[in-house]
């Protein structure tokens, strides 16, 4: 509703009357700041900066290097701010809301009434008017809505930053895993190779001395193209595991990521605590479902104050200018103002409040179940990541040893068939064998630390 005050004199009174009915203490404006400042991520500029490489790509750096530059996780970041400055939008309703209009107008014909029987033209040819007014939010149901609901709503939208980086971490951890698996692979083959190319020399110098059959010789070369060539796959199959490595880290395609590792240390990571029970409180996607609860029930209570009335103080100045000739128009004005308390109070909506209030709480109740299937799958969940993670440390203790086994046999084979007690086959075999043994070690190595990681996840210990 539009009024007017009276030029100058009430303003500070209107202004100081809308505060103190506020009971406005700058504490919202002072609390939104200080939150804008805490938000996590990059400004702008850095978003836009050129991405930088690693040059010690471990996997602590990886994860560290996704969490900045995964594009997932700047839109989080992004859209954490958008919510940052809704909220402030919401708010500033609460200040006084000021405006100024202006119009000119030329009457073509100006409007006739009929007076005492006589025809009495209504205005003048030129009119010009501008107003300042002022509207001051006292009360009403959707600023109270926001003003109680900003924290969970921040609440919401960092969880979901956290949510994301929790995704990522673990993607990114078990892509490196992946990519250490095939190049310990590749260095298997490699010093597979270097042995057999040395057996293919020895086998040579035999066949031509005549103390060996050929055969010898074509069996080694059999196993040296056959290693080669397992070598080559893995090689390519490197380049794509390093490649969705980057995608996953939003590192640049085109710019060399050297891994770093230390096996002996990351057989030291394997140790997991098997005994602990899963704590659903812990779990990010829980404390998402309470925030979001929180949220229906400020819904809830929304619906319910429907009933509520509206209060707001308006005011305006209006400076009105008439005149006949348009070069005098502003030579003279006539001036008015006024103010007034607007008081809005629903009666009856149609039955709508009750609607909404109930529909609101049949919201609350389905959320609840959604906590409760939460809990069921969460602990099915933490049930299959452990049995996983038991599963492939038993294989893994047994790859261990197999491999340690395999080397003393190959060793021994070896020393026997340049005593010449063994046949070259018999070495084959053990190397073949130790071949096996070196791979199966180190591919469940990683497998072991994949599945940790899923355990982790589980419980809720990976917190970012």
């Amino acid at each position: 509703m539009s009024t007017r005050l009276h030029k100058g004199k009430m303003w500070p009174t209107l202004f100081l009357t809308a505060l103190s009915l506020l009971g406005w203490s700058g504490k919202t404006f002072s609390q939104t700041t200080q939150n804008t400042t805490a938000i996590q991520g990059t400004s702008a500029e850095n978003l836009a900066a050129e991405t930088p490489t690693l040059d010690n790509a471990t996997l602590d750096n990886v994860i560290q290097y996704a969490l900045k530059h995964q594009p997932l996780i700047q839109q989080s970041v992004i859209d954490q701010r958008v919510v940052e400055n809704t909220i402030k939008s919401k708010l500033a309703d609460w200040y006084p809301q000021i405006n100024f209009n202006y119009n000119l107008q030329h009457n073509f014909i100006v409007q006739t009434n009929i007076i005492g029987g006589n025809p009495v033209k209504l205005g003048v040819d030129n009119t010009s008017a501008a107003q300042f007014s002022l509207t001051q939010s006292i009360f009403n149901r959707d600023l109270l809505l926001a003003n109680r609901s900003q924290n969970d709503v921040r609440q919401q939208a960092s969880q979901s930053v956290t949510n994301n980086k929790i995704t990522v971490a673990a993607n990114v951890a078990k892509a490196f895993y992946a990519v250490l698996s095939t190049k310990q692979q590749i260095s298997v083959a490699e010093g597979d190779i270097i042995r057999l190319k040395k057996s293919l020399k020895d086998a040579k110098s035999n066949y031509d001395a005549g103390t060996a059959d050929k055969i010898d010789y074509k069996r080694v070369t059999i196993t040296l193209n056959n290693t080669m060539a397992t070598k080559a796959s893995n090689e390519e199959l490197l380049k794509a595991r390093l490649q969705a490595l980057k995608s996953l880290m939003g590192y640049p395609v085109d710019k060399p990521l050297e891994i770093a590792y230390e096996p002996t240390q990351m057989e030291n990571e394997i140790a997991l605590d098997t005994a602990q029970k899963v704590e659903v409180q812990n779990r990010i996607e829980y404390q998402q479902l309470q925030t979001l609860k929180r949220l229906r029930e400020a819904d809830l209570n929304y619906s319910k104050w429907a009933y509520l009335p509206s209060v707001s103080l308006n005011g305006a100045y209006n400076l009105n200018f008439l005149n006949n000739n348009l070069g005098d128009l502003y030579n003279r004005n006539y001036p008015n103002s006024f103010a007034n308390l607007t008081l809005a109070l629903p009666i009856f909506q149609g039955g709508k409040r009750k609607i909404n209030t109930n529909t609101a709480e049949w919201q609350i109740k389905r959320l609840n179940l959604d906590i409760v299937n939460l809990k069921n799958t969460v602990n099915n969940e933490y049930q299959q990541a452990l049995a996983t993670y038991k599963s492939n440390l038993g294989v893994f203790l047994s790859q261990k040893e197999n491999m340690e086994l395999a080397k003393e046999v190959y060793d021994l084979v070896q020393m026997q068939y340049r005593s010449g007690i063994k046949t070259y086959l018999e070495v084959i075999t053990a190397e073949t064998d130790l071949r096996s043994a070196r791979i199966n070690y180190y591919n469940t190595l990683y497998l072991v630390l994949s599945s940790k990681i899923d355990v982790q996840k589980a419980l809720g210990q990976l917190n970012y």
